[in-house]
């Protein structure tokens, strides 16, 4: 071979091996792209997905707590009543059992008193905040 066919023959392998290098990188390029618009895209639609069913559920949840409270402010002045009432009938029964000296139930009798007005009072300010 001589030094021409030597030099041609160099020159065709760089040639070859730039356009193969051009290519590699192009498509490397190429193939990362693709696969992030495709995976950004595929994110995205997941993403709705999840806050519309995490939506779905806050609305349900929302009705939920509003049927609750509904029901609430219409049993609320009846229940308040009998909080009260059953707080004498509590009064009545610790006095009864001082009476025959029966000490601890007359204490449990006063403590769930106690309980039954604190939960009367309860009712008591939520319809003065109501009233307001």
């Amino acid at each position: 071979m001589t030094a021409i066919q030597i030099c041609a023959l160099i020159s065709l392998i760089t040639a070859a091996a730039i356009l193969y290098w051009t290519g590699y990188r192009g498509g490397l390029t190429d193939g990362k792209n693709d696969g992030y618009e495709d995976g950004h895209s595929d994110g995205f639609t997941m993403g709705q997905d999840d806050a519309s069913a995490a939506y779905a559920r806050s609305i349900e949840k929302v009705s939920t707590r509003c049927q609750r409270l509904e029901q609430i402010l219409h049993r609320e002045p009846q229940d308040r009543l009998d909080l009260l009432a059953i707080a004498e009938k509590l009064k009545l029964a610790a006095d009864t059992f001082r009476a025959v000296k029966a000490e601890s139930q007359a204490s449990q009798a006063l403590a769930l008193r106690d309980k039954a007005l604190n939960m009367a009072t309860g009712l008591d300010s939520f319809f003065q905040e109501d009233a307001a």
